[in-house]
């Protein structure tokens, strides 16, 4: 069974079923990646004794580790990378610390201010529900999503994303991302409220988002009473007709979810469609490391956002599963030359460096000139995601 998976989905890479030179390499690839990140977020938990601070990023005047509370919209990153490496290590001193991380995120689960509480929370509670079975955590979970459907407009059919700025109802292409938890949430409880809204917010996003190649605006800002588009937007991409990279890679990572979770095949050639723009722009470098915008004016100079390479080799290697055998080839290479170019010298640190982070040269919001060419949390989470990806493609579980 593993070896005619492995030989349906690496086509095109071996010549046969069985365990070749390539595969060996790539695996030791995943291995050694997840070995670095388990010792490196080791150090980074012994540098952080106090459990409600979570690391964010490098402070770039002193380089000193920058913290947030529990209600940075990223705050569940740092817990939910410690629960994947539970999960590979089987380590109870890592177990007790991504209990020990989670926890002071319960608080959040009455949040009804942001839209982030999938990250918040989905990535913490419920990774730690997935390995554990935990009731206390479904209990937190269904209260959180219970907060986060509370700010669903019917007129407009979306979820709100930001409260602050001129908008009148903002929604940003990242609340793809925390739709994934109302699924589970639809799941769990039965309630088709879940199910429902999660879906009518991505039938908007496809209407009003996606421009006719397949790129995403960043913001969509509508008029709440009508339900009508105000403007469109890329707040954190170069300009407003731009394609702001960790935009398109949400983007991809979320339709790719909602075809996993309600089989709509149309959701699956959204998903395909901006995959391939990604994939063949002609703006992507040639290790596969997106420039922070692919519009971007000072390209080949331009920053590298690691943390939206991240997000894309992870959803590729969803992707890959639900799409034909030559689709399948060609987002497996992508999403393995993704991984080879993080896991090298260029983006990956030293043991012990860059403040234990993992990855180097993400980019936050370069317009704003805030996280700008450092590490952050997310990117690690998502290269972590990848790994396990990988290896369980490998058969390595």
């Amino acid at each position: 069974m593993r070896l005619s998976f492995i030989c349906i989905i690496f086509i095109g890479l071996f010549l046969s079923c069985s365990e070749t030179k390539h595969e060996q390499e790539l695996a030791q690839v995943v291995k050694e990646g997840l070995s670095f990140s388990l010792e490196q977020y080791n150090l980074m938990a012994q540098s952080l004794p106090d459990s409600t601070r979570f690391p964010r990023t490098t402070n770039t005047d002193d380089g000193n580790l920058i913290t947030s509370g529990s209600g940075w919209w990223g705050s569940g990153f740092f817990p939910g990378s410690l629960w994947y490496l539970y999960q590979y290590s089987g380590d109870q001193n890592v177990l007790v610390e991504a209990m020990k991380r989670t926890a002071p995120l319960e608080v959040e689960k009455l949040n009804t201010g942001t839209h982030d509480l999938g990250f918040i929370l989905y990535n913490s509670f419920g990774n730690g529900y997935r390995l554990t079975g935990n009731p206390l955590y479904r209990d937190i979970l269904i209260d959180g999503a219970k907060s986060l459907i509370s700010r669903y407009n019917d007129t407009v059919g979306c979820i709100r994303s930001w409260d602050h700025g001129d908008w009148s109802f903002p929604v940003i292409v990242d609340n793809m991302m925390n739709l994934e938890y109302l699924f589970w949430a639809f799941h769990a409880t039965g309630d088709s409220t879940f199910y429902n809204i999660a879906v009518s917010h991505t039938e908007k996003t496809i209407q009003n988002h996606y421009r006719s190649d397949w790129s995403s605006y960043h913001v969509v800002d509508y008029d709440p009473s009508t339900g009508e588009v105000i403007k469109k937007q890329t707040a954190q991409g170069a300009f407003d007709e731009s394609a702001w990279s960790r935009g398109q890679a949400w983007g991809l990572y979320g339709f790719t979810v909602l075809y996993r979770e309600t089989g709509n095949k149309k959701y699956l050639e959204v998903a395909d469609n901006i995959a391939n723009f990604i994939l063949n722009h002609p703006n992507m470098p040639q290790d596969m490391i997106p420039y922070w915008d692919f519009n971007a004016s000072e390209i080949p100079d331009a920053k590298r956002d690691v943390s939206a390479a991240a997000i894309i080799s992870s959803a590729l290697l969803e992707l890959q599963k639900y799409v034909n055998i030559e689709k399948s080839g060609k987002y497996l290479n992508a999403a393995e030359k993704i991984i080879r170019s993080l896991s090298s010298p260029a983006y990956r640190a030293k043991t012990g460096k860059n403040n234990n982070f993992i990855l180097m040269h993400s980019v936050g919001s370069l317009p704003a000139n805030s996280e700008v060419d450092v590490p952050l949390s997310y990117a690690d989470y998502y290269y972590i995601e990848s790994l396990m990806r990988f290896r369980e493609i490998l058969g390595k579980d």
